[in-house]
């Protein structure tokens, strides 16, 4: 697929039937995979348990969804405790261009984070959130408010649809990407949005998820 481009017009929200029925979709798919992989699931909260007993196995954090509206959004711990007070010491190190935060070799890691951010096991409690009609299986990313206080309005753009778990950004390149590539692709997927887009980005993720690129 080509890359397209931003341009300054009002965002064209595919006008179809489908993106009524996504919402339904994706809900009973989340629901049938959280019972599929419930096993792995314990194996996880176990593992994270058996590294620091006394600190959480999820980690909650406010994100920016549709139409600006805030919600938790909940994700295996990957960070040592109060790893979020420690943000502001390795700002100056973000390795992503844009209003976003990524660190390669960031020490606030634990070891098991580490193995689960690359597997991207660490997403799999995004699955509650689907099931609580606050994200979707695919769409944009949902954003931080700190990043959303520096979003231009072409970037709110992105915020005109429920947020997914994964995304066109994450199956073309993921974190190798700029921001203002992220957006593009995000604003192409909201114009063109149809169940073949949205089976082709599935399918691609199965792939991005096996070989871990871009994860970080």
């Amino acid at each position: 697929m080509d890359r397209p481009t931003i341009d300054n017009e009002e965002l064209r929200v595919a006008p179809n039937r489908y993106i009524y029925w996504k919402g339904m979709i994706e809900f009973f798919i989340s629901l049938f995979l959280l019972v599929l992989l419930s096993p792995l699931l314990f194996l996880i909260c176990v593992s994270i348990k058996c590294c620091d007993w006394q600190a959480p196995i999820l980690f909650k954090q406010v994100r920016v969804g549709k139409n600006e509206q805030t919600f938790l959004m909940y994700k295996f711990r990957t960070m040592h405790p109060g790893a979020e007070k420690r943000l502001n010491d390795f700002l100056d190190k973000n390795e992503i261009e844009g209003p976003m935060f990524k660190l390669k070799n960031d020490p606030r890691i634990t070891k098991i984070g580490r193995f689960l951010r690359k597997t991207s096991l660490d997403e799999l409690p995004q699955l509650v959130n689907v099931l609580r009609g606050e994200m979707a299986l695919i769409g944009p990313r949902p954003p931080l408010e700190r990043e959303v206080a520096e979003y231009s309005d072409t970037d709110k753009k992105r915020l005109t649809i429920t947020p997914g778990c994964t995304g066109l950004w994450q199956v073309s390149g993921r974190n190798e990407l700029s921001f203002h590539e992220m957006v593009v692709l995000d604003l192409y997927y909201i114009e063109n949005l149809t169940v073949w887009l949205d089976l082709k980005i599935f399918v691609k993720t199965i792939g991005t998820v096996l070989l871990s690129k871009g994860a970080f």
